[in-house]
């Protein structure tokens, strides 16, 4: 008799998650059909873990706190061949992750970036953009890309991002991603996505110490001297530089509000 094996799925959507229960709900109802969705723990204490669970959702545990740590953890455990990133506090729908992967499915890009724009006014502290301009000049002059957003949203193939070896944990992960990318000669775009106001209090951006720690963690990484050659399993053929695409997105919803690059929100 032979043993049944259930195909991997067409996408996997990793969802780190520390506490947001409250959001949970919306966000997994949101998961294209036939993607999976990974619900990645990173210590919560509000049920979260055993929610996500009830919700139909694989969890994964990682102990470890630092929105890097869960970021990897989720891409360790992910089996389809293309990956996507979110936000679990209901401030981004995955369903808009949907023409990303077409993106990168047809060969068009290899990493695909959603840049927020706000729809509501608050949804970006003071203090959070002000430390974004700071890590937009400084990517810009790292890798050349112009990009107006580091946000979590964000569609590539699992073995390419497993071949960049990020080792940032924190929150210079996102970041590390774009860096090594840009580096590796992949192509980069970008496109616009509605940010809604997240559900709970962020863990970073909320406060003036958290967006510290946060710019703190991104320096670093773009301290680091560019990678010599492109990572191994890189999905362009790193003869070109990165590159974004001239936007060809939806206007913004809230268009007087253009904010500049943001590393984390949670």
């Amino acid at each position: 008799m032979k043993a049944v094996t259930n195909p991997p799925p067409a996408v996997d959507v990793i969802l780190p998650c520390l506490d947001e229960a409250a959001a949970l709900p919306w966000v997994l109802e949101r998961v294209p059909p036939g993607w999976r969705a990974l619900v990645v723990d990173n210590g919560s204490t509000d049920g979260s873990a055993a929610l996500a669970r009830d919700l139909g959702a694989r969890v994964v545990s990682e102990p470890r706190r630092g929105f890097g740590a869960a970021c990897a953890a989720g891409l360790r455990a992910a089996s389809a061949d293309i990956v996507c990133f979110c936000d679990c506090d209901a401030s981004l729908d995955p369903s808009l992750l949907v023409p990303f992967v077409r993106e990168v499915r047809a060969g068009e890009s290899d990493l695909v970036l959603g840049r927020r724009r706000p729809t509501a006014s608050g949804v970006w502290p003071a203090h959070a953009r002000a430390g974004n301009r700071v890590l937009a000049r400084m990517l810009r002059r790292r890798t050349g890309l112009a990009l107006h957003d580091l946000g979590p949203l964000r569609a590539a193939r699992r073995e390419a991002l497993l071949a960049l070896d990020l080792t940032d944990r924190r929150s210079g992960y996102p970041l590390e991603m774009v860096v090594r990318a840009a580096d590796a000669g992949w192509r980069v775009t970008e496109h616009d996505v509605p940010y809604l106001p997240r559900t709970g209090a962020s863990k970073v951006t909320g406060t003036w110490r958290g967006t510290w720690h946060a710019v703190r963690d991104m320096r670093r990484v773009l301290a680091r001297p560019p990678a010599r050659e492109a990572a191994p399993g890189n999905p362009a053929a790193a003869t070109e530089p990165a590159r974004v695409p001239a936007q060809d997105s939806a206007p913004a919803q809230n268009p007087a509000q253009d904010p500049a690059p943001e590393g984390r929100t949670r």
